[in-house]
């Protein structure tokens, strides 16, 4: 059974970038365009792993990460944060939230799904 993944993402042209450098790897995908959505999809969903974009519309990826994290369903789904505008320590901030891994806007298409593996492979 594939594994379930959770993308949030409120740019689509970086939405599409992400789908199309792990759709041909197998998963199955699941979007979600802001905070609010992605934790409500998370819910529903169960993934297993979430790409949180740190910088959201209505609620931002931190604080969906840390309302994740307080639940038990959530304590071994790894969280990989993306954003393109990091500042100083931003980095330790996501790591501090409940982030598992760290990866800076452009994303890396051959990078992403090397990332994803190792998450998911550790994760079991």
């Amino acid at each position: 059974m594939p594994d379930k993944i959770l993308i949030v993402e409120d740019n689509l042209q970086n939405m599409k970038v992400m789908v199309m450098a792990l759709r041909p790897h197998g998963h199955t995908l699941v979007q979600a365009v802001d905070g609010e959505e992605a934790f409500e999809t998370a819910v529903r969903e169960k993934p297993a792993l979430i790409i949180m974009d740190m910088r959201l519309p209505k609620m931002d990826g931190v604080d969906v990460t840390r309302k994740l994290r307080t639940m038990s369903e959530f304590d071994n789904i790894p969280i990989i944060a993306v954003t393109a505008y990091a500042m100083k320590g931003d980095k330790e901030r996501f790591l501090e939230a409940g982030c598992d891994f760290y990866l800076s806007k452009p994303i890396d298409t051959r990078q992403l799904p090397q990332v994803v593996a190792e998450m998911l492979q550790k994760r079991r």
